[in-house]
């Protein structure tokens, strides 16, 4: 099914502040980002990026660019290179050619050891994906796993053919059950998605319908950690041992849940614009271990 665009932009969010996660015991444990880099944590990292939305041009952000690379920048200055960095969609604002390009020359930037990403559904638009896969998929797949930092990461696909709320779809839970069923119970398991695998607002779309079926799947496991982007803005939930985090943007914040007419590019007074867009970074110190937590803004 093609995505309408018009209801496509409606119902964007926007993410992309980071976090840092420790593993040291079941759960996740909150962590301010700047209490993580005066005091390195003692294991392995990751970082979660989101919503660049490279080749916005609005009242929002004048300069996605501009932000983005502050992103980069702090990526690259924390005190522990990171194992990977995952960017949890809405890479480009329009799926056209050349933000394709910018967003990959400027992750290649970044020190860490590997970059990978899951679509948004900015980056999806007219061609069902076929631009972002080919820059940035894995061979023919839509969906992936990788060992890493101490955890078992699974990056999902969620934006195609969506009318409101994400979809993952038969296919996709099914290939998700195989590959969980090799994993151990105290296996860290991380799984990423542009949009929240919960119903973090539903009203606007900010929910995946086909979400409770994964989280049965996940409910074995000691330690969960759910990450998405797509709403631009920190907000977490625990339902059991699994803990749910969507990112801030890069590029632009969106109002909280229910305080405006519909989502959208939210325009902040002049200079506060840092405060509302940030990195994710990630901490996880033994298996199976809590993992920590933090986010901090590019204004920090």
């Amino acid at each position: 099914m093609k995505i309408d665009r018009s209801k496509f932009l409606e119902c964007m969010a926007w993410c992309g502040t980071g976090a840092i996660y420790t593993l040291a015991g079941p759960g996740i444990v909150g962590r301010a980002l700047a209490d993580t880099m005066s005091t390195p944590l003692a294991g392995k990292t990751f970082v979660q990026i989101s919503d660049t939305h490279v080749g916005f041009h609005g009242q929002a952000n004048t300069d996605v660019i501009a932000t983005f690379q502050q992103a980069i920048d702090k990526i690259n200055a924390l005190p522990q290179r990171p194992d990977f960095v995952m960017h949890t969609g809405d890479l480009t604002h329009l799926s056209k050619a050349d933000q394709f390009d910018t967003v990959k020359q400027m992750l290649g930037t970044i020190k860490a050891g590997a970059v990978y990403a899951v679509p948004g559904e900015h980056d999806v638009i007219d061609d069902r994906g076929a631009s972002f896969f080919s820059t940035f998929g894995h061979g023919a797949a839509h969906w992936y796993s990788f060992d890493a930092a101490g955890v078992h990461a699974i990056a999902l696909t969620n934006v195609l053919d969506i009318t409101a709320g994400g979809v993952l779809g038969r296919d996709q839970l099914e290939w998700v059950r195989s590959d969980l069923a090799g994993q151990r119970a105290n296996t860290p398991i991380v799984v990423f998605a542009h949009i929240p695998l919960y119903a973090a607002y539903p009203q606007w779309g900010w929910t995946t319908d086909d979400y409770m079926e994964l989280l049965a799947m996940l409910r074995r496991f000691e330690s969960v950690t759910v990450l998405n982007g797509h709403i631009h803005q920190v907000l977490s939930k625990v339902d059991g041992k699994v803990k749910f985090f969507t990112a801030d943007s890069t590029a632009f914040p969106q109002p909280a849940p229910g305080t405006a007419p519909k989502p959208g590019p939210l325009t902040v007074p002049a200079g506060e614009l840092g405060q509302h867009l940030g990195i994710r970074n990630v901490t996880i110190v033994g298996i199976p271990g809590p993992i920590a937590v933090a986010d901090e803004t590019l204004a920090q």
